[in-house]
């Protein structure tokens, strides 16, 4: 009994099966107040009964839940050509980076989109952290991460970091009329994190880890992942950032 509870309670927070569960309840409370007596008429008792199996009938016709596989979740980069990141931030208000240099992510074009979706929009928030260029140990680090662990690398970590932060510099520049932040962190922990509206429940949060070693960065594992797929794990990859972007610093503080 407990398990069913826990399952039930399970489907109501990912408003799952809401139809069925609302009418088993309508036809238990018939069911009680007619054990108790004649309260309802003939009429209600079959209404409720005919709309009960009018609902089981409905689900029989529904397909099967289909849960998906690890390939749903798990990609490359290829999937952004699939659903490129300009088009990902059309109708959003809110984006989250953290890369160690974020240089593909920050190409022209798409900083522009940035600049023309969510920071367009008064309650627009954007908030980046890329490494501090000033660290030197953090950026040795993210070299041989980076850029001594490809077959055939093609960027270089250094220049492009450096190119990243003349960016930013730039953007935060911009009078629009969102948020903008970036801060810079002196470490890199494996991976990079990008979260589109993280406070919603139609976000998405999609990870690339590093590895240790690949042909071209393209090749890097990805996980993307939505409420609906796993809460907890959204809900840990976002909490992740919000570690980082405290660890993280201004770019106008000194060290």
């Amino acid at each position: 009994m407990r398990e069913a509870f826990r399952r039930i309670g399970h489907d109501l927070r990912q408003l799952r099966n809401i139809d069925a569960y609302a009418a088993a309840l309508i036809v238990f409370v018939f069911a009680v107040l007619s054990v108790a007596g004649d309260i309802l008429p003939a009429n209600a008792r079959w209404a409720v009964l005919l709309v009960g199996v009018g609902v089981l009938v409905f689900r029989v016709t529904l397909p099967d839940r289909y849960d998906g596989s690890a390939d749903d979740v798990l990609k490359d980069r290829s999937a952004f050509e699939d659903s490129p990141f300009p088009a990902r931030l059309r109708g959003a208000n809110e984006l989250w980076v953290f890369a160690p240099s974020a240089i593909n992510l920050l190409a022209p074009q798409n900083c522009d989109t940035i600049r023309t979706t969510i920071l367009a929009n008064p309650d627009g928030v954007v908030r980046i952290v890329v490494l501090d260029p000033a660290v030197e140990t953090a950026v040795q680090l993210a070299t041989r991460q980076l850029d001594d662990s490809l077959d055939f690398p093609s960027q270089l970590f250094r220049s492009s970091l450096e190119a990243t932060v003349r960016q930013l510099q730039r953007m935060a520049a911009w009078q629009e009329r969102g948020s903008f932040e970036y801060r810079l962190a002196d470490y890199s922990p494996g991976f990079s994190l990008v979260a589109i509206d993280p406070g919603t429940r139609h976000g998405v949060v999609i990870v690339e880890f590093h590895g240790f070693h690949n042909q071209v960065t393209n090749t890097r594992m990805h996980i993307e992942l939505t409420r609906s797929i796993s809460d907890q794990w959204c809900t840990y990859w976002l909490g992740q950032f919000e570690r980082i972007w405290q660890a993280a610093r201004p770019p106008a503080t000194g060290r």
